[in-house]
């Protein structure tokens, strides 16, 4: 896409990426891509805000070109030093040598470490401010959100803030940048949670400090560096990352979250009759087959409800690697204080509810009695699958209702 106006002033300057498979490496964007967002402030002075991967530094070169000459740079802002927000730096050096670099004293460590970048690097602190001519940038430290040389740039005049990271969600850009244009808005809340749940959540309170140290600006328009801009209703997206910084704080929502991984098909039969429990409860249900969905999914599901069942069967005395995989995931991203219950099938012994119990201690999560049975089951095992949705479905409700 070409150069696109935010405000007087203030252009989107960004690229899509459609060719990453694996964001952070980790996370998977083969079908929904990303956008690495950028912007560049025309005044006086001239500022690059935030910039990309190194794979798409010609086409950023090329975008920066349509507002400004490169070259012409007077400063480069710094929100966040992870390379998919600075690869471009080095070339970005070379053109426009006489351009500062502004970001914080631990993102400036960061930027020897990564690049060797040592001159025309201004450190900035919180609360400075940078008149540009028309336009004033005034420079917020938010560690933890989610690295923690990561802060945030505001523009006072157009009453703009460079979130970076914060507010932020996969999804490459369909033709707009703004969530008033976006013809899916609820695809990119989706993708929003997704990466708030894969990249931000171990980072609750941080987050709740950021949003309560901003509370007073008054912002027009969000910008973060990846998905849409928010210039419609940019409270939107701030009380979207409230409720899920609440998640880890103050609980989820009611609802369910059936994880399940099968070898021959037996415990997929119970998935069956316990999912009918749950819904016969009407209580929200998310189902995931582990073998063939990545945890990056998964995980904005745990993090979102109350409950969590998981059917797995036993494997040479422990529990199904592809179910240990997501749950240890899970555990990385300290996902507490849900109830869990378990099922599942074994052949000549049992051994999976050993890692189950051990899993919820270590997660603070509630257990009910853990259920195994012999090989396939039966008429009457089915029924007392579908019983155990429904009491288990049942007891979410009347929790919340307690809270």
């Amino acid at each position: 896409m070409t150069a696109i106006e935010v405000k007087s002033g203030i252009s989107w300057i960004g690229v899509n990426d459609r060719t990453t498979d694996l964001f952070e490496g980790l996370w998977p964007i083969t079908s929904e891509g990303v956008s690495y967002n950028a912007y560049v402030i025309k005044d006086e002075k001239s500022v690059l805000v935030d910039m990309a991967k190194d794979i798409k530094s010609n086409a950023l070169l090329d975008q920066i070109s349509e507002v400004v000459d490169p070259a012409d740079l007077d400063y480069i802002v710094i929100n966040h030093m992870e390379p998919d927000h600075t690869g471009v730096i080095r070339s970005l050096r070379r053109i426009a040598p006489k351009a500062i670099v502004l970001c914080s004293a631990r993102a400036a460590e960061m930027l020897e470490a990564y690049y060797g970048v040592t001159e025309g690097v201004h450190v900035v602190t919180d609360g400075e401010t940078l008149e540009l001519g028309e336009h004033t940038l005034k420079f917020f430290m938010t560690p933890m959100v989610h690295w923690p040389e990561t802060m945030m740039t505001y523009e006072t005049t157009q009453r703009v803030l460079f979130s970076c990271d914060a507010f932020g969600s996969y999804g490459a850009l369909q033709g707009s940048v703004f969530e008033d244009q976006c013809y899916d808005l609820a695809f990119y809340e989706q993708q929003a949670l997704r990466y708030y749940a894969n990249i931000v959540a171990l980072f609750a309170r941080p987050v709740i400090k950021a949003i309560d140290k901003l509370k007073d600006l008054p912002i027009d328009v969000i910008a973060p560096s990846h998905g849409l801009i928010w210039r419609s209703d940019p409270g939107r997206i701030i009380q979207l990352y409230q409720k899920w910084a609440n998640y880890a704080l103050k609980g989820p929502e009611t609802g369910v979250t059936l994880l399940y991984g099968t070898m021959y098909g037996n415990t997929e039969k119970m998935v069956e009759a316990v999912a009918s429990g749950v819904a016969a409860a009407r209580v929200p249900l998310e189902i995931f087959d582990v073998r063939h969905i990545h945890a990056s999914y998964i995980l904005s599901s745990v993090y979102k409800h109350s409950g969590v069942l998981v059917g797995a069967p036993t494997y040479e005395g422990g529990l199904f690697p592809p179910m240990a995989h997501v749950l240890d995931m899970v555990a990385r991203k300290r996902i507490q204080h849900r109830k869990l219950a378990y099922f599942g099938s074994f052949g000549w012994s049992g051994g999976a509810r050993r890692e189950i119990t051990t899993l919820a201690e270590r997660l603070r999560w509630d257990l009910d009695e853990p259920w195994e049975f012999r090989g396939g089951p039966r008429h009457e095992d089915l029924i007392r699958g579908r019983k155990l949705g429904y009491q288990f479905a049942m007891s979410l409700k009347e929790n919340a209702v307690a809270d």
